[in-house]
């Protein structure tokens, strides 16, 4: 009914070819998907202290105005500070995935989150920051162009430009957060480099940088439309899938753009080999060959007719 568990096959060879990328992702996807489903828990998990704020100012803001507001703040502070740290833990999780190398989820994430929360976090409080100012814009730009027109008094596009420049700043500071996070746990660069190289890289990966929005922003768009429909059921669905298989989208496309242009370059100057290569090489003579590949398959032996018994 599932085959013969008997048989052998050829091996993996060693020097295989690489799959393509469109191939690969999917394999890692299916390999690591309920792996992606804890890790978008625990991502959701550090969440918890907006929920409490919002919870802070229901419960309690209606007689106890002033505590649920020192509360409510105190809780949003907590958030900010260790947004960017949640980040740099989940994608340093997301990149060993990426590299296929042994992860246990919770010691790598919580190492990443407190070994990087010097340069993580003032890069988490530019994102919040931006977040809210991008926010603001939506809601406020609009309406000022619309009392301009109703006015007729010109002057509107002004505001449309300013609109126009706040998105554009946003999604630049989208791009360097790609590749930030990314450098901050994989990188002994300074914060000040870290962002050079992440404004450069922002432009030089023009195309992966789109195709990543395109996918992103479907993603994102699906489970905004579903969840209009079905606020119910898409809540929960929040908590278990979409974002780590956003963020998995953002590590698979942006790490080889690291890799090519930050990490190679500096240990090819060095005359090193890249920490991440350096499964492939080997010290003095070779004493075992691996022959994945070329090995010959075994066949189980098949079983004769039984001979006589003889008692």
């Amino acid at each position: 009914m599932f085959g013969n568990y008997e048989t052998t096959s050829v091996g993996i060879a060693k020097d295989e070819k690489p799959k393509k990328p469109f191939f690969r992702f999917w394999e890692l996807f299916g390999r690591k998907f309920w792996k992606l489903i804890e890790l978008n828990m625990l991502m959701m998990a550090t969440f918890l202290p907006l929920l409490g704020a919002w919870a802070a100012i229901v419960l309690l803001g209606e007689h106890y105005t002033s505590a649920a507001l020192i509360l409510a703040i105190v809780l949003v502070l907590i958030f900010a500070a260790f947004f960017g740290s949640m980040i740099a833990g989940s994608v340093q999780v997301l990149r060993k995935f990426f590299l296929e190398k042994p992860c246990f989820m919770m010691q790598t994430f919580w190492h990443a989150f407190k070994s990087s929360f010097k340069q993580a976090c003032p890069l988490g409080l530019i994102d919040l920051l931006v977040s809210v100012s991008v926010m603001c814009s939506f809601y406020i730009y609009p309406r000022i162009i619309e009392q301009f027109k109703e006015a007729d008094v010109g002057g509107e596009w002004i505001y449309y430009a300013l609109f126009i420049a706040t998105l554009s700043i946003a999604i630049v500071v989208l791009l360097m957060s790609f590749y930030a996070y990314l450098m901050i746990v994989s990188t002994d660069l300074s914060l000040k480099n870290i962002l050079k190289n992440a404004l450069a890289l922002s432009f030089v990966a023009l195309k992966t940088n789109v195709l990543t929005l395109l996918i992103i922003g479907g993603v994102m768009g699906i489970f905004m439309l579903l969840t209009m429909y079905f606020p119910a059921i898409m809540i929960a669905v929040w908590v278990f899938v979409p974002v780590s298989i956003m963020a998995f989208v953002v590590v698979f496309n942006c790490y080889p753009v690291i890799q090519k242009y930050v990490i190679d370059p500096y240990y090819e100057q060095r005359g090193e080999i890249s920490p991440e290569m350096s499964f492939a090489q080997t010290d003095g003579e070779n004493i075992f060959e691996d022959r994945g590949g070329r090995e010959m398959p075994v066949e189980p032996q098949k079983k004769g007719k039984k001979g006589k018994i003889i008692s």
